[in-house]
């Protein structure tokens, strides 16, 4: 299972102009292929005066799901090097759409590569680029007397910690990296002497910058 890869985390925009042509480049993550041709419809909607609405994507687990469109330009010239700088910066699960408004120069081949690269990279780079980690959620249940020493064994590892419910017992609700998972059970029930309920829910992947959860 892929327990880690690298994505945007928010949408991302940036333009420039050469030789009196505008490019705008957009960036959005995608949690699915749908939503990578809703972001391009909406783009094509907002800039339905403009030349051309390229774009490219990459979705899927394996990268498998890679789509791109020239819209116009000559075949090999806008598309693909979309797509290649999303490929380059081992991202996934993100679309890109660059628009341009034709400003009356032909910048020839090279010079469409070299533009329409350009964009892609200036709106990947204006979003944030994160990993997007598997965590599982850990409901945690202990004795008030065990609570101080769970509760500094998480801050001394920085885990954010999503709940806390001070009931019969303590209920702790808190995201845990799967790779980590069996490590964190351990020393629980190390420093608590085993007195500790604990259950493991589904997980999802959340996005870390840094080392840290980005929120």
């Amino acid at each position: 299972m892929d327990y880690s890869y690298r994505t945007i985390a928010k949408k991302g925009f940036d333009e420039f102009i050469i030789n009196k042509s505008r490019f705008i480049g957009y960036a959005s993550p995608i949690a699915s292929e749908e939503e990578a041709i809703s972001f391009i419809r909406e783009i094509k909607e907002k800039h339905k005066d403009a030349t051309h609405n390229v774009y490219g994507y990459v979705y899927g687990k394996e990268s498998n799901i890679q789509r791109f469109s020239d819209d116009g330009e000559p075949s090999g010239t806008a598309g693909i090097p979309v797509l290649e700088v999303i490929k380059k910066e081992e991202l996934r699960n993100l679309v890109v759409v660059v628009t341009r408004y034709f400003g009356g120069t032909k910048l020839g081949g090279g010079g469409l590569i070299r533009a329409y690269t350009k964009s892609a990279k200036l709106a990947i780079d204006s979003s944030i680029i994160v990993q997007n980690k598997l965590f599982n959620r850990l409901l945690i249940k202990t004795s008030y007397s065990s609570y101080g020493k769970i509760e500094n064994y998480f801050l001394e590892g920085a885990y954010s910690v999503e709940s806390i419910d001070f009931l019969e017992q303590v209920e702790i609700e808190i995201y845990i990296e799967k790779t980590e998972m069996d490590k964190v059970i351990s020393d629980l029930m190390n420093i608590t002497s085993g007195e500790l309920f604990y259950e493991i829910k589904g997980g999802l992947y959340l996005p870390v910058k840094d080392g840290k959860r980005w929120v």
